[in-house]
């Protein structure tokens, strides 16, 4: 193995305060690059580049946080040409979550007219990206967070404006004034409620996360009225055709402009246990990439 990443499920699973593990004892880590050291199944040869996300890596099943690793072969992909093993697990779940979401957006009929895209809990790894890929592709980005100091950070990645998340809280009424063409929230709970009530006719939003809560109050009547969708995104279980075709999408349309900026440190193993719990408490920005002594 030669790298793996830190996502907020891994601190979660590592401190407990989220039931994430399945099994225990249990190596962690959701993500992993490396080369193939040994197969029997005849896709893969010793000396291949390969990288695995989800998947129940670090769930169910031991992960990447290891100097080796045993997966199935139905769980790997080939490292995309053009594509170095460091920057897929600087892309790692978050780069392929924020992908994956613009993705099923843009099928789903999204499209820069439709008008300004808000992006919630910004400044993590999965914000970061997303507002890369969309800002490139000519969406207006508001990028939503309640870290005043980021807002450079966030403009520099591609966001035309930083708001702070009581912009999208409500007073409860099922149909707001109808401001967001669309928008990808990592947040849940309140927010997510709010986007709903707000978002124009045939936006669509992206609804990743719910670190805000797992609730949300609403009603049929921005789905009906408005025709507006919330498209659930999970990565974790995303099937392989849909994921090595958005990991494709990775290297050529949807290749992000500022990742090395998204990464905001190279760790090690003996690292992460303070690292976990920065992101708990949200003094984090960007990405991290753990690197395998070997």
């Amino acid at each position: 193995m030669h790298f793996s990443s830190v996502n907020y499920k891994d601190a979660l699973a590592a401190t407990g305060r989220g039931r994430i593990l399945r099994r225990f004892p249990l190596i962690g880590g959701i993500d992993l690059a490396g080369v193939v050291t040994e197969s029997v199944d005849d896709r893969f040869q010793a000396g291949d580049q390969v990288l695995v996300t989800g998947c129940g890596l670090g769930e169910a099943h031991d992960g990447g946080f290891s100097e080796l690793a045993r997966v199935p072969a139905d769980w790997v992909v080939p490292l995309p040409a053009g594509l170095s093993l460091f920057d897929a697990m600087a892309l790692g779940t978050a780069g392929f979550t924020a992908a994956l979401a613009v993705d099923r957006l843009e099928q789903n009929g999204q499209q820069p007219s439709l008008g300004p895209l808000p992006v919630t809990g910004a400044s993590g790894g999965v914000g970061s990206i997303a507002i890369d890929l969309l800002s490139a592709r000519g969406y207006e980005v508001v990028a939503v967070t309640r870290k005043t100091d980021a807002a450079g950070y966030l403009e520099h990645l591609g966001a035309a404006s930083v708001k702070s998340p009581d912009c999208l809280l409500t007073d409860g009424r099922p149909l707001q004034s109808a401001q967001w063409g669309g928008a990808i929230d990592n947040v849940g709970g309140r927010v997510l409620a709010g986007l709903i009530s707000s978002t124009r006719p045939w936006g669509s939003i992206a609804s990743i996360g719910m670190a805000g809560g797992s609730e949300c109050d609403t009603t049929v009547m921005p789905f009906i009225l408005r025709a507006v969708s919330v498209l659930g995104i999970s990565s974790a279980n995303c099937p392989m055709q849909r994921r090595l075709r958005v990991w494709q999408r990775l290297v050529s349309d949807l290749r992000p402009v500022h990742l090395s900026q998204v990464v905001a440190g190279v760790v090690g193993l003996d690292e992460l246990p303070a690292l976990f719990g920065q992101l708990l408490e949200g003094e984090h920005q960007g990405r991290f990439v753990v690197e395998m002594q070997s």
